[in-house]
């Protein structure tokens, strides 16, 4: 494959960009946290646990760096309603993706897209979970932006965004890079190899000893391509979203959409549409940006005694 051409500096000229910003999870193992500082059974996204601002909040700051604001869409779930609400207030109902209940993050990220190819077939998509911290989102998005360009310059592949390990986490996903396709101090972007879900410690340690990455699920590429990967890695899912096609953007889209989620089997992306299709893929290594994911109660908690922060409880 050719050498790719990757700034790695945040744009303003671009305009065929969306972000989607995936807020439809339950957040179940954070629950005893955030019914804590909360005090009621919102999901993770939605909890301010510090600096003021919930999470959904401080994600949507942080796309903002470098997608427009009036091109992020936002996945939520009806049930979340009295939570994201007033948090999403300013937001266009186009977009803002209901789903009728939460069935995996592979319906999440297929309807999303099938929402934007009505509307923007030619775009370049950057997805987002809204549960993740970062101590230093300029950087952050600053290769998120690299990952843009690898898509222009790559429109078959998706670009996965691969956090450099700080330890064998053994509850993270890992992607072991394969053959390099650039390499220019400091990107280094390489097509994927496997992915390991979750290893046993000594498998964690051999992973990191071998320049493995944690898999951030952040991930870049064109809309058409992600279609296509979700259409061979999942076409159990992909193909019975065919009879709601027609109906996005309707006045039906909602009865629709109600109908097919009572028909869909529960789908994760990594495990059954990344890892089946790593042939489709790249990943762009990125370090210090002090990245954890913040499913899991004791990450939030060594992250905060990490920043001396009190929680809001």
């Amino acid at each position: 494959m050719p050498e790719v051409e990757i700034r790695g500096t945040l744009r303003s000229d671009r305009r065929n960009i969306w972000a989607v910003i995936l807020a439809g999870g339950d957040g179940v193992r954070l629950r005893p946290l955030t019914r804590l500082i909360a005090g009621d059974e919102r999901p993770t996204q939605f909890c301010t646990i510090f600096g003021g601002q919930t999470l959904l909040d401080q994600t949507r700051q942080r796309v903002s760096l470098a997608v427009p604001p009036d091109q992020t869409m936002f996945v939520v779930t009806q049930t979340h309603e009295p939570f994201y609400a007033s948090l999403l207030a300013d937001v266009p109902a186009n977009c803002v993706v209901v789903q009728p209940k939460n069935q995996g993050t592979a319906p999440a990220i297929l309807y999303s897209l099938l929402r934007l190819a009505a509307t923007s077939p030619e775009a370049s998509v950057a997805f987002f979970p809204s549960d993740h911290y970062f101590s230093d989102d300029k950087k952050f998005m600053t290769h998120v932006e690299a990952a843009f360009d690898a898509a222009d310059s790559c429109p078959e592949l998706v670009t996965l965004v691969g956090i450099a390990p700080e330890g064998p986490e053994v509850e993270y996903g890992w992607i072991e890079p394969a053959e390099t396709i650039l390499q220019r101090d400091p990107i280094t972007l390489c097509r994927v190899g496997c992915f390991w879900e979750k290893p046993c410690l000594a498998q964690a340690q051999t992973l990191m000893q071998r320049g493995c990455l944690w898999n951030s699920f952040v991930m870049v590429g064109h809309v058409t391509t992600f279609l296509e990967m979700i259409r061979r890695a999942a076409p159990q899912v992909y193909y019975r979203f065919k009879s709601v096609r027609s109906k996005l953007n309707t006045a039906e889209e909602e009865l629709a959409v109600r109908s097919l989620y009572c028909q869909l089997p529960s789908t994760n992306f990594s495990q059954q549409v990344l890892a089946v299709r790593p042939v489709d893929l790249a990943v762009l290594a990125v370090s210090e940006v002090g990245w954890s994911d913040w499913g899991e109660p004791q990450r939030v908690l060594t992250t905060l005694a990490r920043l001396n922060i009190e929680t809001a409880a």
